[in-house]
């Protein structure tokens, strides 16, 4: 049986790329993919986040993504066995701040993450070994 989350995030693949949208099939970036899966399996969200830029705050260099991450959304410790439907929070180049989620739709060898990309929309993509060391931490919907 397909884990809830991942079954979750695959109806929303194809939705286009929008900057801080959330709205399946219309548009969505990767946190409003996130968002959106909350609220269907969770029901409504803990907290709206605040007006955000690309760029999520890299000039001042606040964790705000991973922040938020640790107020709403279980930890996985970094022993613990990859599953399906765990979210993955990526830092996009070393040093930077953590801004970018997926969530991962297929563990083992041929690992696979539903993310939304800009200039993509929502995809299922390769967790290939570029993504994979990209992870900053894993989580559980709580």
């Amino acid at each position: 049986m397909d884990d809830p989350v991942v079954v979750a995030a695959r109806g929303w693949l194809g939705t286009p790329y929008v900057h801080q949208a959330s709205a399946k099939g219309s548009g969505a970036d990767c946190l409003g993919l996130i968002r959106g899966v909350w609220r269907e399996i969770r029901g409504a969200e803990p907290e709206t986040p605040p007006a955000y830029t690309a760029d999520w705050a890299e000039c001042g260099g606040a964790e705000v993504l991973l922040g938020a991450a640790m107020r709403h959304l279980a930890p996985v410790p970094a022993d613990a066995a990859w599953a399906p439907g765990q979210v993955l929070l990526f830092r996009m180049r070393p040093g930077a701040i953590a801004k970018h989620l997926g969530i991962l739709s297929q563990d083992g060898d041929a690992a696979r993450f539903i993310h939304a990309y800009t200039s993509h929309g929502v995809i299922d993509s390769p967790l290939t070994p570029p993504w994979r060391s990209r992870i900053v931490a894993r989580f559980r919907f709580p």
